[in-house]
């Protein structure tokens, strides 16, 4: 049977409520959401240019599993920063909304928080799930779109990428997302079996 990711791991790239992919079910090809520590309310000044940077060489170097996920997580937290206490609560309500299952109220407050903050990447990333979980492709691939104009290393929009392809049948696109996913953050979890099944789907086995 092929691997499929569910929509609750997109919730999980775009949420932030699992950065990354993780299994706790009986199914092995069930994905279920990961909850990593929340960004601090207040966290100290840094580049956070050099910041990110210094991360993702980490993340790529990270010698096991355990070591990625820490990284992974220091990448999502500054992610989430940002220096509006308005824009914070309105994420805040965003994901109590999204969490009720009230994703028409978790739109509009990331409506407010766009129209507020263009620049803030991860409205844009959470909207981005929402418009997938109501099968609003065509608004979701835009809002994934501008996630990579800001943040083209956003390894979460990338396998939101590559799972909207596959639904759509778009293999070769799914798996041009899905590689790039990997090489961005090698330790995603599932990620490199899809790889293996697009790519021999798509370019066919070694002989």
């Amino acid at each position: 049977m092929a691997l499929r990711f569910p929509r609750s791991l997109l919730i999980a790239a775009a949420l932030a409520m699992a950065p990354s992919f993780a299994f706790a079910q009986d199914d092995p090809h069930a994905l279920t959401p990961r909850k990593p520590p929340e960004a601090p309310a207040k966290l100290p000044k840094v580049d956070r240019a050099k910041g990110l940077d210094f991360l993702f060489g980490a993340l790529k170097a990270a010698p096991d599993e355990a070591s990625a996920k820490h990284v992974e997580a220091r990448i999502w937290a500054i992610w989430l920063q940002t220096p509006s206490d308005t824009v914070a609560l309105l994420m805040t309500r965003a994901k109590v909304a999204m969490d009720a299952h009230q994703m028409d109220v978790a739109i509009k407050l990331l409506d407010a928080i766009i129209k507020i903050r263009p620049d803030y990447t991860e409205a844009w990333n959470r909207r981005a799930t929402l418009y997938y979980l109501k099968n609003d492709y065509m608004d979701s691939l835009a809002d994934i779109e501008q996630v990579l104009i800001r943040e083209p290393r956003h390894f979460g929009a990338l396998a939101g990428l590559g799972m909207i392809m596959q639904d759509l049948g778009e293999d070769k696109r799914a798996l041009d997302a899905f590689r790039k996913a990997l090489a961005i953050n090698p330790h995603l979890d599932k990620v490199p079996e899809l790889v293996k099944q697009l790519s021999e789907k798509v370019e066919g086995r070694d002989i």
